[in-house]
């Protein structure tokens, strides 16, 4: 790692040579002084000052950092209100002076970054860890991974090639009742899933939507071509940039805000790494301002070996803008009983009974009851940051990591993995056809044909 080898740096060649090498990294003397004092620190800089990163990111990373020893020294962001906004935020969260880039390109220049946190938009987050782990960083990279098959194989292949840890937020990951669920599942106890239902829902007009921001976000204060990075040019527009989440190609919505969450369990849990098929129903019902993302879509997914097609699974997500009943669930279902994510408890509910079982000469199959809460390891963090416990336990699970070098909890095969299910439904959604996945080339098949945008 960089913290290695700053540390033989300034052994071998002094301080006063590592001062003078220093400053012209953009550091000035108090942050020269703070670092000879911890030579051992792993600095974070910020990829996108984004309200994920405000509100979750950074609350979870202070849960940790002092601990184990992390900082954050700079934020990269291409917007000039949100650049401004990051550097003054940090530098009165970490008391220190916090570098602030125009780009990439200026913040992969400073050295002594050994890890970034992105949270820029949907369609970025592979391109901005195929530069990071290019520029030797370890990535924490927020979800979705990827919204093209193009983009998702080259990340995968870029973080591959180095020896980076990369960590997805896929943050279930690191809940303990979550890896409870996997280990009871995994163990043969829960017995063959038969089906997954999935929902989310809300009731938020102003869900994605920003128009105070967007009147504040103009061309000249930012950089157009390089927030398209490799999406086809058309002229600014202050809405896609803000509010990328409605608009395909900078996003794909309900699939790749919300979905990818939920599917990715499905892979972790059942081991499969993604749908054999998808079909799509849905559309924008409600909300007609202007989005070209459904504000309400229902997928159904067949899962299950892909040498064996007469067995598996079929996986239903539901999910609305308009309505919140029934919030978010999360529910598998096998002949003995169900697991319920939002109780977070086992039981034999819709199990085969004695009374039907008697009838065809079976037995009986009813799961007992039991709580996922008991089950599960307790946290090693309980601190009260104000950030969720699972983001909160992912962030200390992506830091524990860089120290130890071990893979996290959601390598990047997870994050490719979720990847191509959210794009096989926004194939779905946008093509109206049954999707597949071609597993010779890694491509999603829609009417017979690769799916591009």
């Amino acid at each position: 790692m960089t913290i290695q080898t700053r540390k033989e740096f300034l052994k071998n060649t002094g301080m006063a040579s590592a001062s003078i090498v220093l400053g012209t990294m953009g550091l000035n003397a108090k942050s020269y002084r703070r670092i000879l004092g911890a030579n051992d620190r792993v600095n974070v800089a910020t990829v996108g000052f984004s309200d994920r990163f405000r509100d979750a990111h950074l609350p979870s990373f202070l849960a940790s950092n002092q601990e184990l020893n992390f900082d954050i020294i700079a934020v990269s962001d291409i917007w000039k209100k949100r650049r401004e906004e990051g550097q003054a935020y940090l530098k009165q969260k970490f008391n220190h002076d916090i570098k602030a880039c125009i780009n990439n390109d200026e913040l992969y220049n400073t050295k002594e970054v050994d890890a970034v946190m992105i949270s820029t938009a949907d369609f970025q987050h592979a391109y901005h860890t195929i530069e990071a782990v290019k520029a030797g960083r370890d990535v924490y990279a927020e979800k979705p991974l990827a919204e093209t098959m193009k983009d998702a194989k080259d990340v995968l292949k870029a973080v591959r090639s180095t020896d980076r840890i990369v960590q997805v937020g896929s943050q279930r990951r690191s809940g303990p009742t979550y890896q409870a669920a996997n280990e009871f599942i995994k163990s043969g106890k829960f017995g063959p899933i038969v089906m997954v239902e999935l929902m989310w829902n809300v009731n938020q007009p102003g869900r994605w939507r920003r128009p105070a921001l967007v009147a504040q976000c103009k061309e000249q204060d930012t950089d157009w071509k390089r927030f398209l990075i490799n999406r086809p040019y058309e002229p600014f527009d202050a809405r896609k940039y803000v509010e990328y989440r409605l608009f395909w190609p900078y996003s794909s919505g309900i699939p790749g805000q919300w979905m990818c969450h939920q599917i990715d369990t499905v892979h972790w849990f059942s081991g499969l790494p993604h749908p054999r098929s998808v079909a799509v129903n849905g559309g924008i019902y409600l909300w007609k301002d202007g989005r070209k993302n459904a504000d309400t879509l229902t997928a159904v997914f067949d899962y299950g070996p892909l040498n064996d097609p007469s067995s598996g699974f079929q996986v239903v997500f539901t999910s609305r803008q308009t309505n919140s009943a029934g919030d978010v669930k999360e529910i598998y279902y096998s002949n003995g009983g169900t697991l319920n994510l939002d109780t977070n408890k086992v039981s034999p509910e819709g199990g085969l009974t004695a009374q039907y079982a008697a009838e065809m000469n079976m037995k009986p199959n009813l799961l007992p009851e039991l709580s996922l809460n008991d089950l599960a390891v307790k946290a090693v963090t309980d601190a009260k940051t104000g950030a969720d416990p699972l983001t909160r336990a992912h962030v200390r699970n992506w830091m524990e990591c860089v120290r130890s070098r071990k893979q996290p909890n959601a390598p990047i095969e997870a994050g490719y993995h979720h990847a191509i299910a959210g794009i096989m439904t926004n194939a779905a959604y946008r093509t109206g056809e049954k999707v597949t996945f071609d597993e010779n080339k890694q491509e999603v098949i829609a009417g017979g044909k690769i799916f591009t945008f």
